[in-house]
């Protein structure tokens, strides 16, 4: 699996249908909040959007002329987690298809139609693919590019995901599909990400890696916040890998209208020639910038508003899907 930073043909994005009951958004806030990211990336690289065909006219209102939006009956929008990993494979581009079944039998969604998307997917670029045997997301994986793997327990191994897999019948499986060699396995996510909807501690909330072979890892720092405790258990795993640890500390702001926040500048999307940071209004949005800015020199950084995307469970990374870019693919578009 090349890394994020490598260069992409295209994002794939789903647009979302409506906001979740508790979330406290409208559904036009819920799309207008995806359609700000996709409209950024867009002027970067390519953008294919999956719409439901109910929601073609509102979405064309909403998103840049240069997107293209392709009718497909989906349930929800998290292309993260329900669209292909793409990888690499004797010169050819294969995607592979994660059984998804809505993070763990936590959501109030059908999610029927969503473990088919990887699938449309795949079809649409002509290209093969191959269905893993274990339950797995797209944000619950991070590779470094040099053969390592980010993991963790209450994701791989949550008992309503694979209810008969160990550690190393998950780690081999990860392995055989990513072409990685390693893995660091985490404990555990962030608290709020065990609400309803949530992904149980998906990684790509929590830790990176970078092109210089180091690791970004959020910080709470304020000691009231129920995952500031949480930084001591991730960072041993990752050093004890040998890895220098990047600390991206979490914005200040700690509750909203529902509860502690899992706000995180780690959940971050990097593009051709840009990176897409999540801004909270918040006064680190500026400490999260320098240190982006550092770890990605030569790269536009764009501060995004996220917080709508955050009151629905997620932020940008978990709406967006790269497509490396590789000479050997032919798509059928």
């Amino acid at each position: 699996m090349p890394p994020e930073w490598a260069p992409h043909e295209a994002t794939w994005m789903g647009f979302p249908r409506d906001s979740y009951k508790d979330s406290g958004l409208t559904r036009e806030a819920a799309q207008r909040a995806w359609a700000r990211v996709a409209n950024h990336i867009s002027d970067y690289e390519r953008v294919r959007m999956l719409c439901h065909s109910d929601d073609l006219a509102i979405a064309k209102q909403y998103l840049s002329a240069a997107i293209e939006c392709i009718p497909v009956a989906l349930n929800d929008a998290w292309l993260r987690d329900i669209g292909p990993t793409f990888v690499v494979e004797e010169g050819a581009l294969l995607a592979i298809d994660w059984q998804f079944n809505g993070w763990g039998q936590n959501t109030e969604l059908d999610w029927s139609l969503d473990d088919q998307i990887a699938a449309v997917i795949a079809q649409q670029l002509n290209i093969r693919l191959e269905r893993s045997f274990i339950v797995n997301e797209g944000g619950g994986i991070h590779v470094s590019g040099s053969n390592w793997v980010l993991l963790t327990d209450t994701v791989q191994l949550d008992p309503q995901r694979n209810t008969n897999c160990d550690r190393d019948d998950v780690t081999q499986q990860i392995h055989g599909l990513l072409g990685t060699q390693h893995a660091i396995w985490l404990s555990k996510g962030l608290w709020r990400d065990n609400f309803l909807n949530g992904t149980k501690g998906h990684v790509d909330i929590v830790a990176c890696f970078t092109p210089d072979g180091r690791v970004l890892l959020h910080q709470q720092q304020n000691h009231t916040h129920p995952d500031h405790a949480l930084w001591p258990e991730l960072v041993a795993p990752i050093e004890a890998a040998g890895f220098e640890v990047i600390p991206l500390p979490a914005p200040t702001t700690l509750r909203d209208n529902r509860d502690w926040v899992d706000y995180s500048y780690i959940n971050h999307y990097v593009c051709n020639g840009a990176v897409l940071c999540p801004s909270f209004h918040d006064r680190c949005d500026d400490m999260a910038r320098e240190i982006v800015t550092e770890v990605y020199p030569g790269r536009d950084i764009l501060m995004v508003e996220s917080r709508e995307l955050f009151a629905m469970g997620g932020g940008i990374h978990c709406i967006t899907q790269q497509q490396p870019q590789h000479p050997v693919q032919t798509p059928l578009y």
